[in-house]
């Protein structure tokens, strides 16, 4: 579904990415380790098409088509979606009035619950809400707008045990799951705590650091790699 090729990316004319190389196929789900700064987001919004993102040189293409030259709206209608790290208060605009727009009322409550955000549907978008109810605002935001291709920016961060739980069981489940035309989905979930680790089950998981991508394997295996060694390639690779 996303083939990475020799991509590389700076910001304001400063690199950020250098040399990435990435396939995620059609009902997987992979995870990038790194530590802040690592360039995990820069990918994740090079991805989707967001301003100041410039490639300089390789291609990423969605479902063998080539994405750079298309904008950001036109990304999201392909089926790309994002879970941001920090997004943007919406005074105004209302959960149920979003997911009307969308079509998706009917889903609402059902996947509101299961981020135990039933009191949020008539509250505006992330007015007021704690960090931890944003990120399950995120992840509910992308059941409600039905993506093929889901993108996270470290959806555990800032929030409580109890919901990353919630979270992870979320992200597994939309992953695992065809859209509303009966199509595969993919994920890429970015981490630098691998919490989110124990509660999905990654198909591949990624070392970044300095804006390249060092290794690639078993996800369990090379977390307890990291725990041990820090952001550093295995011997045995």
């Amino acid at each position: 579904m996303l083939e990475i090729s020799d991509l590389c990316v700076e910001v304001a004319g400063q690199p950020v990415l250098h040399d990435i190389n990435l396939s995620l196929g059609e009902g997987e789900l992979h995870v990038l380790l790194g530590p802040n700064g690592s360039g995990k987001s820069s990918l994740l919004a090079t991805i989707l098409g967001l301003p100041g993102y410039r490639i300089t040189r390789g291609e990423i293409r969605f479902d063998g088509a080539p994405l750079r030259d298309l904008s950001l709206q036109e990304r999201a209608e392909l089926g790309i979606g994002m879970a941001f790290q920090r997004p943007p208060s919406m005074g105004g605009v209302s959960v149920s009035a979003f997911a009307a727009a969308l079509g998706a009322s009917d889903i609402l409550e059902s996947e509101a619950a299961a981020l135990d955000l039933s009191d949020f549907v008539t509250r505006d978008m992330n007015v007021g809400f704690s960090g931890g109810e944003i990120k399950r605002w995120e992840i509910l935001k992308l059941f409600l707008q039905d993506p093929r291709l889901m993108l996270f920016d470290e959806p555990e961060s800032g929030v409580d045990l109890e919901h990353v739980s919630a979270i992870g069981q979320a992200i597994r489940r939309i992953t695992r799951s065809n859209d509303r035309k009966g199509r595969p989905r993919a994920g890429l979930v970015i981490t630098h705590t691998g919490l989110i680790l124990n509660y999905v089950e990654a198909d591949r998981a990624h070392i970044m650091k300095g804006g390249r991508l060092l290794h690639s394997g078993e996800p369990e295996a090379l977390f307890r790699h990291i725990q041990s060694h820090g952001y550093t390639v295995p011997a045995a690779a």
